[in-house]
């Protein structure tokens, strides 16, 4: 039932062109009466989708289309005695019509897969028992048991056991993810291994995986302003090609002579070839496949209009925390004073800064335990806001934070200017102190995340100028800088300075692309001409945006500008092409030089060209 449904196009199409066979078998055996009765239902079969839309629409919208063209052109064709060439003319529009439709479909696939896998349940545990429950009853807090080989069905974190789990369906990336307590789980995603506890975060309206639904939908119904002049010109067009049928139908008789037959045929003929079919039928399917081909490598556009801006931008600026860099300070130098002990020292650090919520305080006790160094427990501290943290152990004080905090003569000396260096280095350096003095020095840095370099390098090699935005000071910006391979870079920004600077780029490139991930980065993103966040950004970044990349990986900008590219060159073969195409017909036509079969051949053949030529952008190689 349902193939018949999303085949009937197809079907009715076909059941033409057979029962168009039979009735050229009638005309030869000198059947005409039964031959042209079988012409008539080929018309009716074959036609009919096509009319009804095309007169529902014609009412709808107050304007004439091709599909009012097509079926003046066939009847036009059986007023006039030509029942074959009418019927032949028919069958093919519908089969290319149907070919558009399966072409749409096919390009609207990633969607409907993805919807197929959204669960429907989820095994709630409750009082102990373990029920299977929809989802529209589950609540934020609840805990799901999800079993090897099952989909995660909701948004959560990962509450007990553990397992490795295919994020493919989110992020497009193949290689199963090993997941621990406290890890970030999302819904629609496959638990491969363990079973796994988890407690529930979100609503299943607001999961990862709906919000890919929804943008994808309505990244599909959104037109590019290229297909919008297209709809808007095919009104106009329809009209100029009934002007010059109806001039067509008179101007050749008394013109040039021509007998009253050749003038009305020669007319239909025109109905058809000037027909914009391809034209049309240049960008949707091309636009709608090349957001199919991004949803499955990790890239979600929100609408034809930024795949179209994006294949013109000539600059893109960065956001670094997040970025460019992992947006999570990871301990690169743990300097400790000669003499002491470095276990007991690592052991009262990590003991210090586990009581701490400070990114770089859990940074340095993740650093410490990866050691297999077990911290203190248990210490008293004191957190000193903008300072550090004061603990006491085993009466002695100790003082962990910055320079001012410790004592700043005593750093800028630790270890023979210590300081000086790492600080040049971009980094942050967390102090300790005890009663002799400096105890220790630990430099902290925001890693530059391994595929930054060879991203710039390859948006610069395809002409795009690429500058970092971000709120450190200069020393620690050039540093970043000069490890990614930045063009340029403006530090100490706040969000209104991202903002102007994203101005002056707009005035001097016009077409500017903004990634980020925070709130702060919100604005810019709004102000740019395309706006692209990381997956695992804030809310506000992706609801701004107007490219996500899921993986939060940097080389899908260059894909996504490269399929963008892409999608403009066949758009373009594609609109020149079915130009060319019709100008040709239409001369042949005046010359007499072809026929009404050889005209829907080459009309609709034009059109079956330009939409399979679209349907290239479902290709991954670019």
């Amino acid at each position: 039932m349902l193939f018949l449904k999303t085949h009937i196009e197809l079907i009715a199409s076909l059941f033409s062109g057979f029962l168009i066979v039979i009735a050229f078998i009638l005309d030869l055996q000198q059947y005409s009466t039964y031959s042209v009765t079988t012409f008539l239902l080929a018309f009716v079969i074959g036609g009919y989708a096509k009319a009804k839309y095309g007169i529902l629409k014609t009412l709808e919208d107050r304007q004439l289309n091709v599909e009012i063209l097509m079926i003046l052109a066939a009847v036009g064709s059986s007023i006039i005695g030509y029942w074959a060439e009418g019927a032949i003319l028919i069958f093919i529009f519908s089969l290319s019509g149907a070919l558009e439709t399966y072409t749409m479909n096919k390009s609207r696939k990633e969607i409907t897969s993805l919807m197929e896998i959204q669960p429907e349940s989820a095994w709630r545990v409750q009082n102990g028992q373990t029920l299977r429950v929809p989802l529209g009853d589950l609540d934020i807090g609840d805990y799901i048991v999800v079993k090897p080989g099952e989909r995660i069905p909701v948004d959560g974190v990962l509450h007990t056991g553990q397992s490795a789990v295919d994020e493919s369906a989110i992020s497009g990336e193949a290689l199963p993810v090993s997941k621990y307590e406290e890890d970030e789980l999302f819904a629609g995603t496959v638990n491969l291994s363990g079973a796994i506890t988890i407690e529930m975060t979100k609503p299943s309206s607001e999961t990862l995986f709906q919000k890919i639904i929804d943008l994808v939908q309505s990244a599909q119904s959104e037109k590019s302003p290229s297909q919008q002049f297209i709809e808007r010109f095919e009104g106009r067009y329809v009209k100029a090609v009934l002007v010059g049928f109806v001039i067509m139908l008179f101007a050749p008789h008394y013109v040039f002579g021509w007998d009253w037959n050749t003038t009305l045929y020669r007319a239909m003929v025109l109905l058809v070839v000037a027909s914009p079919c391809a034209l049309v039928a240049s960008i949707m399917p091309a636009t709608l496949a090349a957001i199919s081909n991004g949803a499955k490598t990790g890239i979600i556009f929100k609408g034809g209009m930024h795949l179209e801006n994006l294949s013109l931008v000539r600059a893109i600026a960065f956001d670094k925390t997040g970025t460019l860099t992992r947006g999570q300070p990871e301990v690169t130098d743990f300097v400790i004073r000669k003499g002491a002990d470095p276990q007991l020292t690592m052991a009262r650090i990590a003991g210090i800064e586990t009581q701490s919520n400070h990114p770089l305080a859990k940074a340095i006790s993740d650093f410490v335990v990866s050691k297999g160094i077990v911290p203190l427990p248990n210490l008293l501290i004191e957190d000193i806001p903008g300072n550090g943290l004061k603990a006491m152990i085993e009466q002695e004080e100790f003082l962990v934070g910055k320079p001012k905090f410790v004592g700043e003569q005593l750093a800028e000396v630790f270890e023979n200017g210590l300081l000086a260096k790492l600080a040049n280095q971009g980094k942050t350096v967390t102090f300790v102190r005890d009663r002799e003095g400096i105890l220790a020095a630990m430099a902290l840095k925001d890693t530059v995340r391994t595929i930054t370099k060879a991203t710039i390098n390859e948006l610069e090699k395809l002409g795009v100028y690429c500058i970092m935005l971000t709120g450190d000071n200069h020393k620690t910006a050039a540093v970043i800088a000069k490890e990614t391979g930045v063009t340029d870079y403006v530090a100490e920004c706040m969000p209104a300075d991202k903002v102007e600077e994203i101005k002056k780029l707009l005035k001097k490139y016009k077409y500017v692309a903004m990634t980020g991930d925070g709130i702060n980065d919100a604005p810019a993103l709004a102000t740019a001409t395309t706006g692209i966040a990381m997956g695992a950004g804030t809310d506000i970044a992706l609801e701004t945006a107007d490219v996500i990349l899921m993986k939060n990986d940097l080389s899908r900008i260059v894909y996504a500008i490269k399929l963008s590219r892409k999608m403009q060159r066949i758009v373009k073969q594609n609109i020149f092409f079915s130009v060319s195409v019709i100008i040709l017909l239409i001369i042949s036509n005046f010359f007499q030089t072809i026929t009404l079969p050889i005209g829907v051949i080459g009309h609709e053949g034009s059109t079956i060209l330009v939409i399979l030529n679209g349907l290239r952008m479902l290709n991954r190689s670019i």
